[in-house]
């Protein structure tokens, strides 16, 4: 089985979690959600020594894809995600980016990701579910053989994602995380997009938002 080290990196003044997923068989990588701060996730990976093959955005918000064009043209690499529901979005971060204050590019991926896809680097591979309702395009990136995934801003410990921001659907949101979140195995790892990894029966037995859904 092919095992995957995790280096998260929080950027932006939001803290968001960057991650940089390594393949420990290939030493390939992909870095998910560059949302600003690109000068300390290229440290990040120089320390790491690994060799970026993708690219990899849950959803469009700016604090997860505002970083995403520089990273791309710094390292060479395509962007991969999220579901093209947030192309509204990604469209506009440069709107984004005045208002929060942090230097956010407009970016189209060169994939868009729809439910029952696949993404791969390396030998590692991860399977795509669409998640909608936090934004229209919310991806989930699922890896089954090492049981740990990683969910953007759908799920934190204890909480949910907003859904009162432009494209959010607070009732679609919970049908989503009932069908894509809940159907997943307690012992499955997360990581967020903001805050400490969890894990999933953790939050199906202890998060308020879920109770009622479990």
């Amino acid at each position: 089985m092919t095992q995957i080290k995790v280096a998260i990196v929080p950027v932006t003044p939001f803290q968001q979690n960057c991650s940089l997923l390594i393949c420990q068989t290939s030493n390939k990588a992909a870095v998910v959600d560059p949302g600003g701060d690109v000068p300390l996730i290229l440290r990040a990976i120089e320390q790491t020594g690994a060799q970026v093959e993708k690219i990899l955005l849950t959803h469009g918000h700016a604090d997860h894809a505002g970083g995403a064009a520089e990273l791309r043209e710094k390292l060479g690499t395509p962007i991969e995600g999220p579901h093209i529901g947030d192309k509204f979005l990604l469209d506009k971060q440069d709107v984004a980016s005045a208002m929060f204050g942090f230097p956010c590019r407009n970016v189209t991926p060169d994939r868009w990701l729809a439910h029952g896809d696949v993404v791969s680097f390396g030998e590692a591979s991860f399977d795509i579910r669409h998640c909608p309702g936090h934004t229209p395009g919310s991806v989930l990136f699922i890896n089954t053989p090492m049981n740990f995934c990683v969910v953007g801003d759908v799920l934190f410990q204890g909480s949910i994602g907003r859904t009162d921001l432009p494209g959010g659907d607070h009732a679609l949101f919970m049908r989503s995380i009932a069908a894509q979140i809940l159907t997943l195995e307690d012992s499955m790892a997360f990581i967020p997009g903001h805050g400490p990894m969890g894990a999933i029966g953790e939050e199906r037995r202890h998060n308020p938002f879920l109770q009622h859904l479990a």
